[in-house]
């Protein structure tokens, strides 16, 4: 099926929105702010660190919108975001729903066109493959999306940005929608904050760390939440130099703040649960370790 043209998406209302609305949360004395139109977003003058996450693209090839809002949010940040140090996808980049890697290709020549690096960690979509004998396994998803500049420890990777350490966790269960932080991940987390203490350290990785929602149904958290996020929070938060933690999975908006980390869980870009019908991602700016600003921004 071929995609839509992007003139027709447009046209026909397929994202139901005229305009691009930015709703920001407020983080200690930042402002909320509200933005339209396709202006560059300006970034905070003594900002030390700028950058952009989307999760939950969910990519498919036999919806050949979902390829269309992608390569809208490319071209989007491509244009308003000029600053931005990198972009880092969340998991559920794509379906993983057809035989060998083409939607695996089609979602990784999009995001290289992106105009600043770009980073990714998998989400259960990634791991759990349809068919199940698809290709497409963890080692083939390292060798196709870890770049030279980053390194690798087992399943997950360090990423050097200034005074920052990015940390891309796979936190997936093969053939699972929930997830886990495995006992190599955690031990690969707490050496990182353990001796490197003059670093600011940001976590990103596909599951959440709270029932945010409020989840009644013990089967609905058990899927969402990291099964092992008590033990995650007990041995990670307390260091003082882990400042950002960055979820999805459950395409639902969450930001708190646990001690000294800022805990953000992002929505899905692809329209989601809720009212909400833009297909949205989050701008950050960080300094000295604070995050300062932080808003969810749609494509349009």
């Amino acid at each position: 099926m071929k995609p839509i043209s992007r003139r027709n998406f447009l046209k026909t209302g397929m994202l139901g929105l005229a305009s691009c609305t930015i709703a920001s949360r407020l983080i200690g004395s930042v402002p909320a702010t509200a933005s339209k139109g396709h202006a560059p977003l300006s970034s905070s003058r003594d900002a030390d660190l700028r950058f952009l996450h989307v999760t939950d693209t969910h990519l498919d090839l036999g919806k050949p919108d979902t390829v269309t809002w992608v390569e809208m949010l490319v071209e989007r940040i491509n244009r308003d975001f000029p600053n931005a140090d990198f972009v880092v996808f969340g998991g559920d980049n794509f379906n993983n729903n057809v035989p060998g890697k083409k939607d695996a290709e089609t979602f990784k020549k999009i995001a290289d066109s992106l105009k600043c690096p770009w980073y990714s960690v998998r989400g259960n979509k990634e791991s759990s493959p349809k068919p199940e004998t698809d290709p497409l396994n963890q080692k083939d998803y390292e060798k196709m999306f870890f770049t030279p500049s980053i390194k690798v420890s087992g399943r997950d990777w360090s990423l050097e940005k200034g005074n920052y350490t990015i940390l891309g966790i796979d936190t997936t269960i093969e053939h699972h929608n929930n997830g886990v932080f495995s006992r190599e991940s955690l031990d690969f987390v707490e050496d990182q904050l353990r001796n490197n203490k003059d670093r600011h350290f940001i976590i990103l990785n596909h599951h959440p760390y709270w029932n945010f929602w409020g989840g009644k149904e013990q089967a609905d958290i058990h899927k969402y939440v990291l099964n092992n996020a008590d033990e995650v929070k007990k041995r990670l938060f307390k260091y003082p130099n882990l400042r950002l933690t960055l979820s999805g999975h459950k395409h639902l908006d969450n930001v708190i703040k646990e001690g000294n980390v800022t805990v953000i869980s992002t929505l899905g870009f692809i329209v989601s649960q809720g009212a909400r019908k833009d297909h949205q991602f989050r701008f950050v700016e960080m300094k000295d370790g604070n995050v300062v600003r932080q808003e969810v921004v749609g494509i349009l």
